[in-house]
């Protein structure tokens, strides 16, 4: 029976041009970078007892969380075999394996990592990287690149050059690139008498940080920007413009957050034109409800926007995706599985989109564009989508929620 339907589906994909068995080779290649803050609220494992700041805020009290390392890496384990294709694991600094110790920003070494690169290579998978610019006491008011303070502003490049070097050694012994990402929460929460410090205090700080070169092969560098948070409502230091800038005059990764502009502001129409003049992109892919509020990413407009965009223009292999949603609200690995299986279903409804409609739009048929545009939004996706699941060994959408269900009842409930 299975056979039959997926070998209609094939004939409904072939008669508009569609190599089916070339999309699912395609999506075979994507790997997702999977957040490590999603598993435990954006805790960590530091012991500064700092509150999270940042104009961070994680909603909900759902049963489970982890408290240790040894639980994040079960947690997230897990969710790697429920989502099918092999991905990654994005860490931040404050995800250390510090043995109950206190160690500073400016400390951290791949020492305090050694684990989490083990496990990493238990499961064949690459690691990325995040300073954490949020949670600490010389980040209390806000401020860490771009303070007037000139102590504050040493302490948070040591911080940024070391991360750089623990990237640089995931990238080393894992045998696939690192991305170290930098975002930091610097900005007035009213209207601030001097736009243009701040942000000269930030291009110097970054390009002390950036000063030693890291080869690509182990480590790429990205920058991220921001509309306002709480806090810096009326003013961010790294706006998007602000990296956009840098990104293009200092030859880094431009990361665009889906959460991180106006709520009606897609990051679909920034990609092409990111492209034509950067090396590459990454993408944290979120669900900004009311601006950025950071929901689990479904398989929505937005996100089909967004995944089109990455795949018609051709730049699966210039652009790094990740996820980026921490929701305390629900099972914390079931929020896992589901954003970074709808994140996939929208790059292979992309990969399935017939090439006949860029074609009537050479050939400035618009009414036959729109036709074929709109065929496609019945198309039989979901049985293509679970033909990937079996050629991938992974569990169907029926049988991984149980699964799921299961390991709560038999782990995470049991963390109370």
């Amino acid at each position: 029976m299975r056979e039959t339907i997926i070998d209609w589906a094939r004939e409904y994909f072939a008669e508009v041009g569609v190599d089916v068995d070339r999309a699912l080779d395609r999506l075979a290649s994507v790997s997702i970078s999977l957040q490590c803050w999603q598993g435990d609220d954006v805790g960590g494992f530091e012991s500064t007892g700092q509150a999270l700041g940042g104009g961070l805020a994680v909603t909900g009290a759902y049963p489970g969380k982890a408290r240790t390392p040894d639980e994040l890496r079960s947690d997230a384990a897990q969710a790697l075999k429920w989502i099918p294709g092999k991905h990654r694991f994005n860490l931040h600094a404050s995800y250390g394996d510090f043995g109950g110790k206190v160690v500073d920003r400016d400390a951290v070494t791949i020492e305090h990592f050694l684990s989490w690169v083990d496990w990493a290579k238990e499961l064949g998978i690459g690691l990325d990287f995040n300073p954490t610019y949020f949670a600490h006491p010389k980040a209390a008011n806000g401020w860490t690149l771009a303070s007037a303070d000139e102590g504050i502003r040493e302490f948070w490049i040591e911080h940024g050059k070391r991360c750089r070097d623990i990237g640089a050694e995931f990238g080393s012994r894992l045998g696939t690139s690192c991305c170290t990402n930098f975002w930091i929460p610097d900005g007035f929460k009213d209207t601030p008498a001097d736009r243009h410090g701040p942000r000269k205090r930030l291009i110097t700080a970054l390009d002390e940080i950036f000063r030693e070169s890291i080869d690509e092969r182990y480590n790429v560098d990205a920058v991220e920007g921001k509309l306002f948070g709480i806090g810096s409502e009326s003013y961010v230091v790294g706006s998007h413009e602000f990296y956009w800038s840098y990104a293009l005059t200092r030859g880094k990764l431009l990361c665009l957050d889906s959460g991180h502009f106006h709520p009606t502001e897609s990051i679909a129409d920034k990609i092409s034109t990111a492209l034509a003049y950067m090396p590459g992109l990454m993408l944290h892919v979120s669900r900004g409800v009311r601006w950025d509020s950071d929901h689990i990413v479904t398989w929505n407009d937005d996100l089909q926007a967004i995944t089109r965009e990455v795949v018609q223009n051709d730049a699966l292999d210039r652009v790094r995706l990740g996820l980026d949603f921490f929701d305390a609200s629900v099972n914390r690995v079931a929020a896992w599985v589901i954003g970074a299986r709808s994140l996939l279903k929208g790059i292979l409804a992309a990969l399935l989109e017939p090439p006949g409609i860029r074609e009537a739009e050479i050939d400035e048929d618009l009414t036959r564009r729109l036709a074929l545009q709109e065929r496609m939004k019945m198309a039989p996706l979901g049985v293509i989508w679970d033909e990937f699941c079996i050629r991938q060994k992974t569990l169907s959408e029926s049988e991984w929620w149980q699964s799921c269900r299961d390991y709560e009842k038999n782990v995470l409930l049991k963390r109370q």
